[in-house]
């Protein structure tokens, strides 16, 4: 693959390889800060923060550069420098890399590592702006503020999935499905493996299969009966995960595989990981949630 420069007329964003890491990297640090972004086309968390780094990047008006490394394409780089995951970023200044971190961060602590490494705020626009009081609305259940702050956001930035998939979230947390899934379909086909998408895609199952259920007081007293009752705890989590006490439904399917890891070939795991990828990657029942299913898993 052949460097390639995707960040307009500043020429603020490349891709990496063997062959030009000197240039674009090592000596252009000597100039400018350069983030090292590591990624991969399996990698999930990889799709929510290289968009997030790009425009924060474009933002800073060349202040900073970003090179983009798929490790998949240019593995030398990736092992010389002993990136273990990805999506992984090295900050180079003066030739060297001085700071780095590992996973996606929220759109708050990138600003603040990129002010840390340039001296200077990183800007930001109306959009992001909307953004931040849709998802505060979304998170404390004003769900009409919400609403209203995601369409705002839509009216600025019409091509802005996050913004879509927010709207598609707001209907769920109304009971419209329906309506979730045309927001969703509205969405172009290259959007399908788009963070934001697939998290909300994945919700809209969970919601679909927990409109099947009835009355989840049915499985509360099937569970207060029989602790050990998977199915009734699986159904359970379906039901508080789309009502939106998504701690509780995260604690039934840890205690069910807690109790028994491979009843129906994994399927409370299988659930949990499902919930993850409806929460989105940097949600923090989501974080904790992983850790400590990799804490029973390999306890």
């Amino acid at each position: 693959m052949t460097s390639a420069s995707t960040g307009g007329a500043g020429n603020f964003i490349v891709d990496g390889t063997t062959q030009n890491f000197m240039k674009e990297v090592v000596e252009a640090s000597l100039r400018q800060p350069v983030l090292v972004d590591f990624w991969a086309p399996w990698c999930g968390p990889c799709k929510q923060l290289t968009p997030l780094l790009e425009k924060l990047v474009n933002g800073m008006n060349g202040a900073v550069r970003l090179v983009k490394v798929n490790i998949d394409e240019q593995p030398a780089i990736a092992q010389q420098l002993r990136v273990q995951s990805v999506p992984t970023v090295f900050a180079f200044v003066g030739g060297q890399p001085v700071d780095g971190f590992a996973g996606a961060l929220p759109e708050s602590q990138l600003k603040q590592f990129i002010q840390n490494l340039t001296g200077q705020a990183v800007p930001n626009d109306p959009a992001t702006d909307w953004l931040a009081m849709a998802e505060q609305a979304l998170q404390e259940g004003r769900l009409p503020q919400a609403k209203a702050a995601f369409e705002q956001l839509l009216q600025l930035d019409p091509d802005n999935l996050v913004g879509l998939a927010g709207l598609a979230r707001v209907a769920l947390r109304q009971g419209n499905i329906d309506h979730a899934k045309e927001l969703l379909a509205a969405a172009p086909d290259t959007a399908a493996n788009h963070a934001a998408i697939q998290s909300v895609t994945a919700a809209v199952t969970i919601a679909e299969e927990a409109g099947q259920l009835g009355d989840l007081s049915v499985y509360e007293k099937a569970l207060a009966a029989n602790p050990a009752d998977h199915a009734a705890a699986m159904a359970l989590a379906k039901g508080e995960f789309i009502r939106g006490a998504v701690d509780t439904a995260v604690e039934l399917l840890l205690t069910s595989v807690r109790q028994d890891r491979n009843w129906q070939e994994g399927a409370a795991r299988l659930l949990l990981l499902q919930f993850f990828s409806a929460l989105g990657f940097d949600h923090p029942v989501a974080l904790e949630g992983r850790r400590r299913l990799s804490t029973v898993l390999f306890s």
